[in-house]
């Protein structure tokens, strides 16, 4: 009902597992880094240089969430391409430029074989002010028909060893040429990718990720001439402490912003074959309700498959363009800010927020917040439902303080406005800990949410963008 919650229940048991164990046992065999068939392409040979400067406008946050995302000319120029070209203007970018090979892909849930010239960008190794329990990549892209990206994620222990190239999501704004997916099965016995997530498997043993490298590789039809582009990479690195508790925050002036409300509940029964239909659409309805606050909507055209019978079209269509066919789901938090992002001129990060006074600094600025949490009924005054896992929009606070959310959890879009006890929505979001109904120990996001933005955005909320360095 609540959202995508098989992903995110293998997940939360897996990390429960790790707390009360002195490590974590490997899943499954390291993803071989040179081999297309399991994910990778062949790199250029040369890596970047140590680039831990956080140089215009990307500056690392302080504290246990650190940002780091290349989005200018000049973040373009200082990666190796091997193929690629970065293009400046308004909104800099990666561009194919001049394959540098083609490769065979079989895909997984088409099993259909097929051809693609190839060209890749490799970030400078980045080290992050935080050294990382978790990493977590987004990205902005356009892909037109007959191209496609793959996001791939390296990091480095504090041993100075290295994880594979780890396989972070085969995207495409559309699913004609590929179906969008993560990759399971992705360990080397150290740190294991749960669809979306790069998680060290042990956190008590003090391991952690120090620095990390992103690589893009962009394929298109052979002989198309088609690109990608891609926008803005990035991920956001952290080591929230454990905690089934936050200290309270003092509440901040109050504001509530106009966001457009849809039910995800009036959605159940539809389009299965894309998680079940609306009664797991909490993420792309959440992530519909700020594309369309932020003046952007999908075409007559683009919607012209979904049955006219039904109501608010487009919450289908983000359901399908954020559907990741390996984990069968909609939740997964990177393929969701790309969907925003596949607007015009929109930018979308997965990040964590430390507290809830840095989500009221965005809220005042006109920025809505997409946040993830999980609890039981009893934890969140006016649920009215519990959850392992569920995505709604923080629109606002009310004069005391409290939350303003559009809950798409509702059963129907007129109910979709809630006002949740600051105290208790404070918790159930910020915490890493938890006890399910069971009295099991489950772990909670720790804070993670989408923030989606205009490229030209006001001053006021460039600003609180930029106080969290994600601009």
């Amino acid at each position: 009902m609540t959202g995508s919650t098989p992903r995110r229940t293998v997940l939360t048991a897996a990390l429960a597992a790790v707390a009360g164990t002195a490590a974590a046992s490997a899943t499954a065999a390291a993803v071989p880094p040179s081999s297309p068939s399991s994910g990778s392409f062949p790199s250029s040979g040369r890596t970047g240089a140590a680039d831990g400067t956080g140089r215009h406008g990307h500056a690392p946050a302080a504290g246990p969430v650190a940002h780091r995302f290349w989005s200018s000319y000049q973040d373009w120029r200082r990666g190796t391409a091997a193929g690629t070209r970065a293009v400046p203007g308004d909104r800099p970018g990666l561009v194919l430029d001049t394959p540098v090979g083609r490769t065979d892909h079989t895909d997984p849930h088409t099993g259909r074989t097929s051809t693609w010239e190839y060209a890749s960008w490799t970030s400078p190794r980045h080290v992050p002010a935080v050294p990382a329990t978790e990493v977590i990549a987004s990205w902005n892209a356009h892909t037109p028909p007959g191209t496609w990206l793959r996001i791939e994620l390296s990091g480095e222990y504090g041993d100075g060893a290295a994880t594979p190239w780890y396989v972070m999501g085969h995207w495409a704004s559309g699913d004609g040429d590929v179906r969008r997916t993560s990759v399971d099965g992705q360990s080397d016995g150290r740190s294991t990718v749960w669809t979306d997530t790069l998680a060290v498997d042990d956190p008590a043993s003090g391991l952690r990720l120090t620095a990390y490298r992103l690589r893009l590789t962009l394929l298109r039809a052979p002989g198309s001439g088609l690109t990608p582009t891609v926008w803005r990479i990035g991920a956001m690195a952290s080591d929230v402490p454990d905690r089934f508790t936050v200290p309270a925050s003092k509440p901040g002036p109050g504001r509530e912003l106009t966001v457009p409300r849809y039910s995800q509940n009036t959605h159940v029964g539809q389009y299965p074959e894309y998680d079940n239909g609306g009664e797991a659409w909490c993420s792309p309805t959440s992530s519909q309700m700020i594309v369309e606050y932020w003046g952007r909507r999908p075409s007559g055209e683009e919607l012209a498959w979904v049955d006219p019978a039904f109501e608010d079209p487009q919450v289908c269509h983000a359901a399908r363009s954020t559907y990741d066919h390996q984990y069968e789901g909609c939740g997964n938090w990177p393929f969701n800010a790309a969907y925003a992002a596949s607007y015009p001129d929109m930018n979308a990060v997965v990040t964590r927020l430390r507290s809830l006074t840095e989500l009221e600094s965005l809220v005042r600025a006109g920025i809505p917040v997409i946040t993830s949490q999980s609890f039981r009924e009893e934890e969140l005054t006016g649920a009215g439902y519990g959850t392992s896992g569920h995505l709604m929009t923080v629109i606002g606070f009310t004069p005391d303080g409290d939350i303003v959310a559009n809950d798409p959890a509702s059963p129907s879009n007129e109910a979709v406005r809630r006002v949740y006890r600051r105290r208790e929505w404070e918790n159930i979001w910020l915490r890493t800990k938890r006890y399910d109904a069971n009295g099991k120990v489950r772990s909670g996001t720790g804070g993670v949410c989408y923030i989606f933005w205009p490229v030209k955005s006001a001053p006021s909320q460039h600003r609180a963008l930029q106080a969290l360095g994600l601009v």
